[in-house]
């Protein structure tokens, strides 16, 4: 049995250790209010938007087609999100795992894939076996519109100019705070909606339909590609709220066990000094 000192510096860092587990939990709870809050606002836009824009995928007289028309797929761009931070669990290592998924799909057997990264966590892990084009961490030292419209503008660039025939997007979605879903979405070329009579619904269109349909393509490009980050954001605080209330509940089983440890041994070694001083006066009245 370790002695009192040894069992008195562990329960002194464990309780350093609850406290800052403790606090993290916390500011994690207040963080994941905005951005849930956030998310959740966006999310009906986002979707009537997607929605909207599958549904004029069927016009033949888009001037955008070569973001919606499929053609040869050489290679593969996945852009894998996770968090820059740790401390969240498997969060970032579940990324990893889906992507490495969409690489072993047949219909990927022997065509090259590249990944483009968001998130400083799921770089580290890709750079080192897999070819990473760029890295765009800093997306969430501010997070907003204009800065993820930059990497979204950069992903139809690449599918544009063929250097990329397949984009597809994977990241955690935001369900609560501890229920994180993985999700794997073609970004480009823009999917066709299956469902009846989606491509021939009545639209009225003004000023013109090229007009409009060649400014929504892009707009809904980057809208997908923001609530992707945004429900990665959310779903990063909600997890690492999860991670660091389990640590804490861990942290205070162990404090109690380590404590109890302590009393045990405190009391063995005081009955061990009674039951000296009990002999040696028995010695002495011999």
């Amino acid at each position: 049995m370790a002695n009192l000192k040894e069992i008195r510096i562990r329960i002194a860092s464990v309780s350093s250790t609850m406290q800052i587990t403790s606090a993290m939990k916390m500011v994690s709870a207040a963080k994941l209010k905005k951005a849930q809050d956030a998310i959740t606002a966006m999310r009906p836009y986002s979707n009537k938007l997607s929605e909207l824009m599958q549904g004029l995928n069927g016009s033949n007289n888009s001037n955008e087609k070569s973001f919606t028309s499929k053609r040869k797929v050489k290679k593969v761009l996945i852009v894998a999100i996770s968090s820059n931070r740790g401390l969240c669990g498997a969060f970032n290592a579940n990324i990893a795992k889906q992507a490495n998924l969409i690489k072993s799909r047949e219909e990927f057997k022997n065509i090259e894939i590249n990944f483009l990264s968001i998130g400083k966590k799921i770089n580290d892990i890709l750079q080192k076996t897999e070819k990473v084009i760029q890295n765009d961490s800093d997306v969430f030292e501010d997070l907003n519109y204009e800065r993820v419209s930059q990497v979204a503008n950069k992903l139809m660039e690449l599918y544009i100019t063929e250097d990329y025939d397949h984009v597809e997007i994977v990241y955690n979605s935001f369900k609560n705070a501890a229920t994180q879903i993985i999700k794997s979405e073609q970004f480009l070329p823009i999917p066709i909606s299956e469902k009846e009579g989606a491509e021939n619904s009545d639209y009225l269109f003004e000023p013109s339909q090229e007009l409009i349909v060649s400014t929504l393509i892009p707009k809904s490009l980057k809208i997908q590609l923001f609530k992707a980050i945004r429900d990665s954001f959310a779903s990063e605080h909600g997890a690492r709220m999860t991670a660091m209330h389990k640590a804490t509940d861990n942290a205070s089983e162990l404090r109690d066990e380590l404590k109890l440890t302590y009393n045990k041994a405190r009391q063995a070694s005081i009955t061990n000094e009674i039951l000296e001083i009990v002999g040696g006066a028995e010695a002495l009245n011999n």
